[in-house]
């Protein structure tokens, strides 16, 4: 057997390595959290001369070391955990998603999207659903990416490409998107905490960088068509060739929708139809208790910006429970119960990386630390005099080399958020501007790097079709993709920065301090 084409060539072969080479995330943030504290030590000696706008007094960073730091420190543990940013987020959202996935209702929808598909408008197709199946966040990659590659190996084309395709829809969903999701409220939490560094006062939207999310949805398919039917799809029909005596034992099980479940998908959707119009209906009257006191909708003071979580919670789990009951697959109160059960099971070891990061980000922001790292750079960046242009290019590029390793985005904006957002809003660029810039390297880069964590997980996908497929294929197959989305999203970022267009709700490009949103 030939494995030459298992071994990720060149540079691709050098990350892999080296990320393998390094420790859990979660250890990483230990040894930071121990580097911040001896840095703490170390600094507290020596005298600095920035001024902290939000208190307006000179920098002192504080010895995490002295004996009321570390009492402070043991009986902040718990408040800093429970009260990380986006873990009430992430567990809420994912519970909704927990009952529509394990009722059957997400699997179903995608089997019944994927097959009303004109051949001709397979590829645009699979790249709108990948981006649209965003929204039910990890759970998309074990449905959409079997159902895909069954979808083009069913339409004689190569399975490979539908799963190239779908993947790199669905990262590339994650900043661009036509429905709000949670990863918008978890990047929303730390660029606030972040901005309120330098501006106690400073509120992040929720959905601030929606306007730029919803724009590039059409961009994303774009170059997703073109990339896998003129560049990906050719060279897989040259370089790895299909086992056509392999079983595709998923086949029939993919294709087929019993009655039981049709029943139950047409009750689900009137269910989701009937929420729709439900809030509408709340959120109407100018009186409406889901708008801020101005009769705003979309302030970061209306309560339906405040309830984004909750209300992706509800879409899930309603129709989630309709289809269930409907179809059989919910037989008692205990099914649905093991579904939000089963699907936290995956949340584990972000837990356990919550707890550390959460007690990495308080010390970094006791001890000063954040504050004097993020006004030295923003020195830095004025006596270089950078245009902002060529400031938020660098975030994309910085952001697209650090993915490599850190795939994660909430590990990767834990981390540079609190440096980032400061650093940039002393020299006057928005936290809106510098979040979507991160967002938009973020998703890019994901589908390339063999540290993604869902790498096994679609490489065994891949094998089901063409045994040969090892990881240096599918890095091979997806650097075309990477590519042709940082290059457009970054053209749509700078295009909408040019003609002024709002990124978002409530958002803004240029920080002023005491400017009034």
């Amino acid at each position: 057997m030939d494995h030459t084409i298992n071994k990720p060539r060149g540079f691709l072969n050098r990350i892999e390595r080296i990320g393998n080479a390094m420790p859990n995330i979660t250890i990483l943030f230990l040894y930071a959290l121990i580097i911040c504290w001896l840095l703490s030590f170390l600094l507290s000696f020596i005298e600095f001369d920035y001024i902290n706008p939000r208190t307006s007094q000179r920098i002192e960073v504080i010895n995490m070391f002295g004996y009321q730091q570390i009492i402070q420190f043991l009986t902040m543990m718990v408040h800093n955990f429970i009260n990380f940013p986006p873990l009430g987020i992430t567990l809420v959202a994912t519970l909704g998603i927990g009952i529509a996935e394990g009722s059957g209702f997400i699997k179903t929808a995608l089997k019944k999207m994927l097959k009303l598909i004109s051949p001709k408008m397979l590829t645009p197709t699979v790249a709108f659903v990948g981006i649209f199946a965003h929204v039910v966040s990890d759970s998309a990659y074990v449905i959409i990416m079997p159902v895909s590659a069954l979808i083009f190996y069913l339409n004689g084309r190569h399975p490979l490409a539908g799963i190239a395709t779908a993947f790199a829809g669905l990262a590339g969903g994650f900043s661009a998107s036509y429905t709000p999701s949670k990863i918008d409220p978890i990047m929303q939490s730390f660029t606030q905490n972040a901005a309120q560094i330098i501006d106690s006062n400073y509120t992040v939207n929720v959905l601030c960088n929606y306007f730029l999310s919803f724009g590039s949805t059409f961009l994303v398919i774009g170059v997703c068509w073109f990339i896998t039917e003129k560049i990906v799809e050719p060279w897989l029909n040259k370089t790895c060739p299909i086992d056509t005596h392999r079983t595709i034992d998923i086949a029939e099980n993919m294709q087929t929708i019993s009655p039981a479940e049709a029943k139950g998908f047409t009750w689900a959707g009137f269910s989701i139809i009937g929420l729709i119009v439900l809030l509408i209906v709340l959120l109407y009257p100018d009186s409406s208790p889901f708008r801020a006191p101005n009769g705003s909708l979309t302030s970061s003071e209306a309560p339906i910006m405040k309830a984004i979580v909750p209300l992706l919670f509800i879409f899930f789990a309603v129709p989630g429970l309709v289809y269930g009951i409907l179809s059989g697959t919910f037989k008692s109160s205990k099914d649905v119960t093991r579904s939000m059960e089963k699907v936290l099971t995956a949340l584990i070891s972000f837990l356990v990386f919550s707890f550390f990061a959460a007690q990495f980000l308080y010390s970094f922001d006791k001890s000063n630390l954040g504050a004097l790292l993020s006004l030295s750079g923003a020195e830095l960046l004025k006596t270089l005099h950078m245009p902002s242009g060529l400031t938020i290019l660098g975030v994309i590029l910085l952001t697209a080399v650090i993915n490599l390793i850190i795939t994660s985005a909430t590990s990767k904006w834990a981390i540079m958020a609190p440096v980032l957002i400061p650093m940039l809003m002393s020299v006057g660029i928005s936290p809106e501007l510098t979040q979507a810039a991160f967002r938009i390297s973020d998703s890019a880069v994901n589908v390339c790097t063999p540290m993604f964590a869902f790498y096994p997980l679609i490489l065994s996908y891949c094998n089901k079709y063409c045994e040969k497929a090892g990881i240096g294929t599918l890095c091979s197959m997806m650097i075309p993709y990477t590519i042709g989305l940082l290059i457009a999203l970054s053209a749509m970022l700078y295009f909408y920065w040019w003609f002024d267009i709002p990124l978002g709700f409530d958002s803004r490009y240029s920080y002023i301090p005491g400017m009034i949103k």
